[in-house]
């Protein structure tokens, strides 16, 4: 169902889509840097926070592209469309929901989850989140159109308006930081702004009958609980499990906390730029969603497994290209954040662990999930990596950090170990089961 033509199509817009969306926490931390490591600590605990909501709702446009996608390999684009319809006007309403909470509970939700910060650390934390907040429909409303386009093999719509975002949110944060002189706030505001142009494009672009797969008018189609239930019936699971994986990022950066500013510091750069080097896996596996998905719907299991194939290798390939790069240039990485020399030397000794780990590991912990949750194999891959996560992530960071006094690196071997397991879960299930058995 794909040619080489209609691959690149999907995979390359992808891969620069999902780099800017990286750029736009990258630029909020470096250029918030200039006041100091209390200002990058504040804004990388909240994008913590940020990044799992990101992935929350995410997922729940991810149960609507595969819905979407499976209507489309079916032939039935007037039933993808009131798919696209409802999953738009549901992850609107969920989103709202999190924004109400996170703007009610601003402060008490920071201190329950990473306790009593150092007071400056504090103060940058809760403008950051407080204005992020607001912004939260408008992601939701972005994520879901972008997985429409997605599905309808037009991810350069999404990169298009990605690059626009990105443009605007930093030259919004170059305003507020060095005109206004609003440091953490500052760069809330720019990503607020940004994410608002963003949704309207996005909602604007896929209203549009030119698109096989449109969206209709959403007061007139209201709310169809059949379909929302098929679409949260994919997304609820990679939801949960995708809400788990960044819960425990949290936790983790709870007891990093008590490690001291300059690890809470080493670990924001570790984690921004760690997360340039797995790009192209993250775009792979949301192209897969839109490949498995419109296979499996037109029945065509032996195409859906051989794509599957070519893209791990081609994961393989372009992560010993970007890992690659990240471990030899991992110290002139680090020094553009400004840290203390302390904080800077811990991020590059787990920038090139990490680059070496991702190349072996990630790819079957993070890419082959999403071809099985494309043929609805949803529940294996919530548990599986529900349990990883709590064993592996949550309680070899605390035996390995507080046990074994390896402190900030020790949170990320147990990371890794993390990664490990679920490559284990994952492979013996594709090759057991491929992407049948699922299917329905």
């Amino acid at each position: 169902m794909f040619s080489g033509k209609d691959l690149s199509r999907l995979i390359i817009p992808l891969i620069i889509e999902t780099t800017l969306s990286v750029t736009v926490g990258m630029s909020d931390i470096i250029m918030v840097a200039h006041a100091g490591e209390a200002a990058v600590s504040g804004v990388s605990l909240v994008d913590s926070i940020n990044v799992l909501l990101i992935n929350l709702l995410s997922a729940v446009a991810t149960g609507g592209a595969i819905v979407s996608s499976q209507f489309l390999g079916k032939g039935k684009p007037e039933r993808a469309c009131a798919a696209g319809t409802q999953l738009v006007s549901a992850v609107t309403l969920l989103s709202a929901v999190i924004m109400a909470a996170a703007l009610l509970f601003c402060a008490p939700i920071l201190k329950l989850l990473f306790g009593e910060l150092e007071a400056e650390v504090m103060t940058n934390a809760e403008s950051y989140f407080f204005i992020c907040a607001v912004s939260y429909p408008f992601m939701g409303i972005y994520n879901a159109c972008a997985a429409l386009f997605r599905s309808m093999k037009e991810a350069k719509v999404s990169m298009w308006t990605g690059f626009i975002v990105n443009v605007l949110n930093i030259g919004f944060n170059w305003f507020f930081i060095y005109i206004v002189g609003l440091d953490a706030a500052g760069v809330a505001l720019g990503t607020l702004i940004s994410r608002v142009v963003g949704a309207l494009i996005t909602l604007y672009l896929i209203r549009k009958p030119k698109y096989l797969l449109h969206t209709e008018n959403y007061w007139k189609a209201g709310l169809d609980f059949p379909m929302i239930k098929r679409i949260m019936a994919i997304g609820i699971p990679s939801g949960m499990e995708n809400s788990m994986f960044h819960i425990g990022k949290i936790l983790v950066a709870g007891l990093i906390t008590s490690f001291g500013t300059a690890s809470i510091a080493a670990n924001a750069a570790s984690n921004t730029i760690s997360a340039f080097g797995t790009l192209p896996g993250t775009a792979i596996g949301l192209g897969l969603v839109t490949i498995v998905g419109q296979c499996v719907g037109a029945s065509d299991y032996a195409g859906a497994r051989k794509h599957t194939g070519q893209m791990m290798k081609l994961t393989y390939a372009l992560f010993i290209l970007t890992n690659g790069a990240i471990f030899l240039f991992c110290r002139p990485l680090v020094e553009f954040y400004h840290l203390s020399r302390e904080a800077t030397d811990m991020a590059v000794e787990i920038l090139k662990i990490s680059s070496i780990c991702s190349i072996l590991i990630w790819p079957t912990a993070f890419v082959i999930p999403n071809a099985l949750r494309a043929s609805n194999d949803v529940a294996f891959t919530m548990c599986s990596s529900i349990f990883s996560m709590w064993i592996f992530r949550i309680g070899f960071s605390y035996l390995l950090s507080l046990y074994f006094h390896l402190g900030l690196m020790g949170t990320w071997i147990a990371m890794f170990i993390d990664w490990a397991v679920r490559s284990v879960f994952f492979v013996y299930r594709y090759k057991k089961n491929g992407l049948v058995f699922h299917t329905r």
